[in-house]
Formats: C-alpha cells, sequence, structure tokens
C-alpha cells in the first residue's frame, strides 16, 4: 500500500450524493456513501453481509440503504437494520468509515473510524465567501496518484503540455525554489514584465485590463499530505507588487487538487479554481472551469501515457533534477508518514 490511511481523503462532492446510493472505490476500499434521515452523509464498505451484493447497486429509504438483492436495510454505524421475513440480529457488522461533509466535498478517512480527527482537514477559505467564486470537476486517472503531485510541483510542464493555454518559455526560464514549511513543501517561482499567456489574457480582459499589458506571474505550490495540492497563481500589471498588487489590477487565483488514490495505479482526481475577481460573473466561473477542465485532460493523457511506461519499463530509474524538487520532497514527506504508520501498526 503506498498511501497514508491515517488522513483525509476527498471522496466525492457533496452534489454526486443525493438520493442514490453513491459506490466508490477509494484507498483500495470499496465504498457506499448515502444520506441518512437527517441528511448526514455516511459511509460503509459496499458489501451486503447476506449474499455479498454490492449495496450500491440499492436504494435509499427512511435513510437506511437497502440492498437491491433481496432488500437488506443496513444502518450507516454498519449494523444490518432489517431484512423481509428475517431475522438479523446476528448479522456480522461491515466497516463504516468516517466522513465529513464540508466546502462542498465529502472527507473520508481512511484508517479506523474511531480515530478520525476533523480539525485536520484543510481549511478552505473561500468557501461561502461572497468574495470568491468557484468551479471544479471530476476525473478518473489510470495513473500512480503520486504521478499528478510531481506534476503538479513542477509547472515547467506547463510550456509544452499546455502551450495553447497557460504555457510560456517564460515559465522555463525563471528559476524555482523549493523549501518546507512545517508539514507542507512549498515551490515558487515569480516571473516580471512577461506578456500573459491566452488564459490569463482573458482574464486581464475580465478585469477591464488590456490583453497586451506587461504583466508579472507568480506560482505558488503547496503540498499537504496526504495527497493535497494548493497552487496560488495570477498575473498582475506589472511593476505593482505581483501577488500583492491591488485587486483591480490582478486576476488572483488558487487552483484546487484535491488527489485520493482508487488503488495501486489510478486516482481520483477532483481540480477545481477559486478566484478572486468578478466572483458574481457565473458565465465566467463556467468559462473558466471548461477551460481549465480542458487543461487538466491533457495532463491525464500524458500522466496514463507515463504510467504505461513506467509499468513496461520497470527495470528503468528515472532521473531528478533541480526542477523536480517540489515532487521529490512531497514523496519524501509521503514516505516519512508511511514509515510512521508501520511503526505504529508493529506496536
Amino acid at each position: 500500500m503506498s498511501w497514508i490511511r491515517n488522513a483525509w481523503y476527498v471522496g466525492a462532492t457533496s452534489a454526486e450524493v443525493g438520493d442514490a446510493p453513491l459506490g466508490r472505490r477509494l484507498l483500495g476500499e470499496r465504498m457506499v456513501f448515502f444520506r441518512d434521515a437527517q441528511g448526514r452523509v455516511q459511509a460503509v464498505e459496499d458489501f451486503c453481509p447476506h449474499r455479498g451484493a454490492a449495496l450500491s447497486l440499492g436504494r435509499v429509504c427512511k435513510g437506511e440503504l437497502v440492498c437491491g438483492y433481496h432488500g437488506l436495510a443496513m444502518g450507516g454505524d454498519g449494523v444490518t437494520r432489517s431484512m423481509p421475513g428475517q431475522r438479523v440480529g446476528a448479522f456480522p457488522r461491515i466497516q463504516r468509515f468516517a466522513v465529513e461533509e464540508r466546502y462542498g466535498f465529502v472527507w473520508v478517512w481512511a484508517g479506523e473510524a474511531d480515530g478520525a480527527d476533523t480539525s485536520a482537514i484543510p481549511v478552505l477559505e473561500w468557501h461561502g465567501n461572497p468574495a470568491w467564486a468557484y468551479g471544479g470537476g471530476l476525473y478518473h486517472i489510470k495513473a500512480d496518484y503520486r504521478l499528478m503531485i510531481d506534476n503538479l510541483m513542477d509547472l515547467t510542464h506547463e510550456t509544452y503540455v499546455h502551450a495553447t493555454s497557460i504555457g510560456q518559455e517564460e515559465i522555463d526560464e525563471t528559476p524555482c525554489t523549493t523549501r518546507r514549511e512545517g508539514a507542507t513543501v512549498v515551490t515558487s517561482r515569480f516571473m516580471e514584465r512577461i506578456d500573459a499567456p491566452p488564459f490569463w489574457r482573458d482574464a486581464l480582459a475580465a478585469i477591464g485590463v488590456p490583453e497586451d499589458t506587461k504583466v508579472d506571474r507568480w506560482q505558488i505550490c503547496r503540498f499537504s499530505p496526504p495527497s493535497h495540492v494548493l497552487i496560488e497563481v495570477g498575473v498582475a500589471v506589472a511593476g505593482l507588487g505581483g501577488v500583492d498588487a491591488p485587486d483591480d489590477q490582478k486576476a488572483y487565483s488558487i487552483v484546487t487538487d484535491f488527489i485520493t488514490p482508487e488503488a495501486d495505479g489510478s486516482m481520483w482526481y477532483f481540480w477545481g479554481m477559486a478566484r478572486r475577481f468578478r466572483p458574481q460573473d457565473a458565465a465566467l466561473t463556467e468559462r473558466i472551469r471548461d477551460g481549465q477542465g480542458r487543461i487538466f485532460a491533457e495532463d491525464m493523457a500524458v500522466l496514463e501515457h507515463q504510467q504505461r511506461n513506467l509499468d513496461d519499463f520497470a527495470q528503468r530509474k528515472l532521473l531528478k533534477l533541480n526542477i523536480d524538487a517540489g515532487g521529490v520532497q512531497s514523496r519524501r514527506m509521503i514516505d516519512e508518514l508511511l514509515a510512521k504508520e508501520a511503526c505504529a501498526q508493529v506496536v
């Protein structure tokens, strides 16, 4: 197992868990999410204790999960409540998972449910804040989740993979710095007096700044365990302080990347962008979401082919350059926490 268990991962968006159960494989476990009678999200293993049917193929009735095979009713605590014409008091309890609905996401704890600490869920300052707007989506990617972390902590690939949207030569030409801040790895790049690439020219036009204006551009990538990457990105009219420029002279956003392993070699990727300009413009939110979706689809194609190569050429050793420092440090942090969990299990 290559992922940390005692941590919170995004398992679904709130919108995905509605009237019907949602089955999803996460962290090597088959889970089913549903809402109880109070509307709270619950999660149990996707396994009916009667004949092993998938509970996710059933329905939700009065806050209980009803198996679509023989009508067994399951509670959010993993205890069978009833079954037509049968006595179920001796049925074994199935595994439940700790979940917390927050910021429009359903967070799931991969370790023992009783050890879940909700204070460890990242704080998303923009959620519910009228000064911000958010749009995002979900991709299922057939690649190891750590490849996505590598990708996000080294944005030099933008020049090549995203040449028609956010890429530009200045990314290659400007060195980045990498450091650890407590439990966070930070990789930063600041570009000065450059032309904005197409995606950011559109953002400048949205705030009334001429598209041909010289800009200062920033990329500040922050990895935090188990597999979250938040990236401050944007452009500002050159010479006004970059990321600290006045709000009416910059397009400032945070790219959100919540990466949840499905199993070895596959992941669920919850992507989005929170922006702090023109927050009430719903059409702009949709346009940015569509553009960002196309950008991340390009990443998905690269990563899935990369995974196939790594599988086929497993004997090859990969090279590490200075641009890889963010990914290398992030993987090192993951390995440290995995070793810590392993030692705790031995004790």
